[in-house]
């Protein structure tokens, strides 16, 4: 069963810039090590870990990613929020494999992310070593046994120019070049303990090219409860409720989550992120950086990379979320949910005046997450949080977020943003109007 107990650690100053290079071992709640404190106003600079494929066979890290320890906020009190500026993300890896999975009977228990089993000796969570290259190369350090839960369907190995602005994938011969380098290839972190999915060296897909556009699929405040990292979201989640491993939890306990994974391509430099505080400090962290992501996710896992990420941080007080807003940059902003321009409102005051309308109101866009087992749900919780922070009842929600906004998938099974432009004076109501206008000018 999942934990809410505290670790126990030594209170340290708050200071402008806390820099991190260690990571969680999978688990992410109370019961993780806070790195440092960071002044309200201030920088964390992180250098992270691939996410998905390196955990995912790494049986030692529980979680399903390899996120980076948490870092507190100076002042943030439960019930308030901490706003997060990304200020840039940057890949660091040359190269990458990834593509479609399939799990491997035996190897797992119940959720071959975080209850991994040896299927020879039975170690649970077990160390491993590495010997050769291929999809057995990963092997139980105790008997020897081929160690990873997953497998590819289709797979590929990818190249980056040196700008990082375009992925190529590889022929079968290049793809064995990089497992054999691995390591340097994925620019792995000197504290990170994953073995790099590129040693298992797919190439079923050779001469795809991909625009490189990086974003954070982790990133958020910690749960009130140690879940584990890939777990801390409503779809991934519902996995945990009654699963029949340790980590398990039940459907209340999971209303503690902070939706810190995300994998919603507009969370990428210069977004702005408002995320909930549900533990003392808020624990902001970072991880599953990808190099590009078509909505949805739909192969189940993109191009992991490492990188570097700047986050400007700062609490918002009482502003009580149960999961993030996002404030996407401009090209990001579905078409209806975009600002209005002079021009239209103009056309639109004419258009009222004629026509016996009231005034027209002022508007900007802002999206909220919703998560879920299942897309249904995930809208569901979106437009419930939308409407209870904006103070609306939720049908007055979704027709705003029809004829004004968007629906988009970030990730299937259930996770979405609810997109629209909301009026200037709700906005304000809540403290959020000044970012808004942040990001996206005066309104019209």
């Amino acid at each position: 069963m999942a934990t809410t107990e505290s670790r126990p650690t030594a209170v340290s100053p708050a200071v402008e810039t806390v820099y991190v290079d260690r990571f969680c071992d999978g688990i992410i709640g109370p019961g993780a090590e806070v790195l440092g404190t960071v002044c309200d106003g201030g920088h964390i600079v992180a250098n992270t870990a691939p996410g998905c494929w390196g955990p995912m066979i790494t049986p030692a890290i529980q979680g399903g990613h390899e996120v980076t320890l948490p870092v507190n906020v100076e002042g943030a009190e439960v019930g308030d929020a901490i706003v997060i500026h990304i200020r840039s993300i940057d890949v660091t890896s040359s190269a990458t494999a990834s593509g479609n999975d399939r799990t491997i009977e035996g190897r797992f228990n119940g959720d071959p992310y975080c209850a991994k089993v040896c299927a020879s000796c039975g170690a649970e969570d077990e160390a491993t070593v590495v010997e050769g290259i291929g999809p057995d190369s990963v092997r139980c350090a105790a008997c020897g046994a081929p160690a990873a839960p997953f497998a590819f369907t289709n797979g590929y190995t990818m190249a980056f120019d040196d700008a990082r602005a375009l992925g190529v994938t590889v022929t079968p011969q290049q793809a064995e070049s990089f497992a054999r380098d691995a390591a340097h290839a994925a620019a792995l972190p000197a504290n990170s303990v994953q073995n790099p999915i590129l040693l298992f060296a797919p190439a079923d897909l050779v001469g795809v090219v991909a625009r490189m556009r990086p974003f954070l699929g982790q990133i958020g405040t910690m749960p009130s409860l140690d879940l584990p990292d890939s777990h801390n979201a409503g779809d991934f989640g519902a996995f945990l409720v009654g699963a029949p491993h340790r980590h398990a939890v039940t459907a209340e306990q999971l209303a503690g989550r902070t939706d810190g994974h995300l994998d919603i391509d507009a969370v990428r430099a210069g977004a702005i992120l408002v995320c909930p505080v549900k533990v003392p400090g808020g624990g902001v962290y970072v991880g599953d950086m990808h190099a590009m992501q078509g909505d949805g996710e739909i192969a189940g896992h993109t191009a992991d990379v490492a990188g570097t990420a700047t986050l400007q941080v700062s609490v918002l007080k009482g502003l009580d979320l149960d999961g993030p807003i996002l404030f996407p940059v401009l090209a990001d902003v579905p078409f209806l949910a975009q600002p209005l321009t002079a021009d239209e409102r103009s056309a639109a005051e004419a258009l009222a005046a004629r026509r016996g309308g009231g005034p027209v109101e002022r508007s900007l866009p802002v999206s909220f997450v919703g998560t879920g087992p299942d897309l249904n749900s995930a809208v569901d919780n979106g437009l419930a949080r939308a409407a209870k922070v904006l103070g609306m009842s939720v049908p007055e929600v979704m027709n705003r977020a029809t004829i004004s906004g968007a629906i988009e998938i970030g990730r299937a099974p259930g996770t979405v943003q609810v997109t629209f432009r909301a009026p200037v004076e709700a906005l304000a109501a809540r403290g959020l109007d000044g970012l808004a206008r942040q990001q996206y000018g005066e309104p019209a």
